[in-house]
C-alpha cells in the first residue's frame, strides 16, 4: 500500500492511549478498555474479547441503578472543576449489563477519580455498545484526581501485554 492509500488515523487512535485490565475481579474474559485522553480523562469502554462482544450476543438491559441507594444517573457535576461527581474507587460498579441469554456482566470503573457522566445513550439503543464499543457505545467518562493522573495506569496493561494474554488465552484448550 502506497502512503497516499493509508488510512488516516481515527481520532481514537490519534488522541487517546488504550489500556487494559483483564479478567476483572477473578471473572475470566471480563476485560474492560480505558482510552486515556492527553487531558487525562479516562473513556470506560468494553474491551474487544469482553464476552459480551462475543458469539453474537445482543443486550437485553443496561441498569445504572448500582442499589438501593446509588445511581449512577443521578451523577450531576457542575463547574470548572467537576464539582459533585460521584468519586469512584478502581473496583466501582458502574452498570450491570444483561444480555438476551439471561447472563449478567457488571462493567466496573477500572481506575479511581471522579465521574463526569455516563453514556445514557447505549440504555435506548444497546446495539451501539455491541457496534462502536470505543466511540458512541462507551460505559462512562472519569476524571482522575490530577495528582493521580500518572499513577492510575500502574495496575493496567498496554496494548501489546493485552494482545499477549490474548494470545495466551487461545492458545488453551478452553478459551474464553
Amino acid at each position: 500500500m502506497e502512503d497516499s492509500e493509508k488510512k488516516a488515523p481515527s481520532v481514537i487512535e490519534r488522541y487517546f492511549t488504550r489500556w487494559y485490565r483483564t479478567d476483572l475481579k477473578g471473572k475470566e474474559c471480563e476485560d474492560h478498555c480505558i482510552l486515556q485522553h492527553s487531558n487525562r480523562i479516562c473513556v470506560i469502554t468494553l474491551a474487544e474479547s469482553h464476552p459480551i462482544l462475543q458469539n453474537g450476543r445482543k443486550i437485553k438491559n443496561i441498569n445504572y441503578q448500582i442499589s438501593d441507594g446509588c445511581s449512577r444517573l443521578k451523577n450531576k457535576v457542575s463547574g470548572k472543576s467537576k464539582r459533585g461527581g460521584q468519586f469512584l474507587t478502581e473496583f466501582a460498579p458502574l452498570c450491570r449489563i444483561t444480555c438476551t441469554d439471561e447472563q449478567e456482566y457488571t462493567i466496573y470503573s477500572c481506575i479511581r477519580g471522579r465521574l463526569l457522566e455516563v453514556n445514557e445513550a447505549i440504555m435506548n439503543k444497546p446495539d451501539l455498545l455491541l457496534e462502536r464499543p470505543s466511540t458512541e457505545g462507551y460505559i462512562a467518562v472519569i476524571l482522575p484526581k490530577f495528582e493521580e493522573s500518572k499513577s492510575i495506569t500502574e495496575g493496567l496493561l498496554t496494548r501489546e501485554q493485552y494482545e499477549e494474554v490474548i494470545l495466551k488465552r487461545n492458545q488453551q484448550e478452553e478459551p474464553c
